[in-house]
């Protein structure tokens, strides 16, 4: 799941000095200092392959950040939890591949059954995965 889809411009987010502080200026840190919590300005492509997130601080310029660099605030206030995705959809992959048994083949003719094969490579990418 994107941060687009869970915060819109204008949200409150936190910003995660800790894994941001290297690459700021001084000035940015200061503002952090302030009020970690900024508003969503705008959105930025970072590297082809994820999103930034620019955010006014609390002296009114504006930064941005990468997506694992802010924690999404819920309407109370508190840091909303992080899903991780990409864990969940590897272990549904895992525990299907898992299901899957596979004895060797001793006879030529079922070595080269497609069906066989296609079992054969299934269960080998158990052991990549």
């Amino acid at each position: 799941m994107s941060i687009l889809d869970k915060v819109e411009i204008g949200n409150l987010v936190q910003v995660n000095l800790k894994l941001s502080k290297d690459r700021l200026k001084k000035e940015t840190i200061e503002a952090i200092n302030i009020s970690s919590k900024c508003t969503v300005s705008d959105f930025k492509i970072t590297d082809g392959m994820g999103l930034g997130v620019i955010l006014k601080l609390a002296n009114g310029k504006k930064e941005w950040f990468f997506e694992n660099e802010i924690e999404i605030l819920d309407e109370t206030g508190n840091v909303k939890e992080r899903v991780n995705n990409k864990n969940i959809n590897n272990d549904l992959t895992i525990k299907f591949l898992k299901n899957f048994n596979y004895t060797p083949k001793i006879k030529f003719g079922e070595l080269i059954n497609p069906f066989n094969f296609i079992t054969w490579l299934i269960v080998s990418f158990k052991d990549i995965i």
